[in-house]
């Protein structure tokens, strides 16, 4: 991505590159793979340069749209990120104004939060897991065939590891909280985890 700089301002931006017109000359989009850094420079082409560091993870932050900014003394085009603000960990709910508004009855939920999504999600996971096991139960039910103890031991240890991470979920503080429990760190030995764990999977 490219920025034209007229008389120290940004006037125009291009994303592929494309011939274009510049005071009386015309520009073919070749000029953009063809020519030298310092000569796109001299007629006031310059590439972007992407600053990432306040970027956060979009699974539990809202990021900003770039800000574009010329240094005329590195003659350099930057673009940045502003503040990423937290998506709500905990739902939102109707408030006695969105109810004057019909928006919403005042107490209700408005917009579920990170907690509510993650539990639902982990509950899918939990159904998914059970499911490989589920043919045990009904034939046990239909034909009264025994239930191998290692299969009841996995389907018990599945929901105690549920409810384990459903608590730590629910009492996480705030978003960042929910990120730390979510994230994978690497040991000594190589190996990732998450202060989150994970549910005991059981290969068939």
């Amino acid at each position: 991505m490219y920025a034209l700089v007229e008389s120290g301002t940004i006037t125009k931006y291009f994303n592929n590159p494309k011939g274009f017109t510049l005071g009386d000359l015309q520009y073919p989009a070749d000029i953009f793979t063809k020519w030298s850094a310092e000569e796109k420079k001299a007629i006031g082409i310059h590439e972007i340069v992407f600053d990432d560091s306040n970027k956060k993870n979009e699974k539990w932050y809202t990021n900003t749209n770039h800000s574009f900014a010329y240094d005329a003394s590195a003659e350099t085009v930057t673009a940045s990120y502003g503040s990423a603000t937290a998506k709500p960990h905990a739902d939102t709910l109707f408030t006695a104004q969105d109810e004057i508004d019909g928006k919403g009855t005042e107490g209700e939920v408005k917009d579920r939060g990170l907690k509510y999504n993650l539990i639902r999600h982990l509950k899918i996971t939990v159904a998914n897991e059970l499911a490989k096991t589920d043919w045990y139960i009904t034939r046990n039910t239909e034909k009264s065939t025994a239930i191998p103890s290692a299969i009841s031991t996995h389907r018990d240890a599945v929901r105690t590891k549920q409810a384990e991470m459903e608590t730590a979920i629910t009492n996480a503080s705030d978003t960042s909280a929910l990120e730390t429990l979510h994230t994978y760190t690497t040991d000594s030995d190589d190996v990732q985890s998450r202060p989150l764990g994970e549910l005991p999977i059981l290969e068939l």
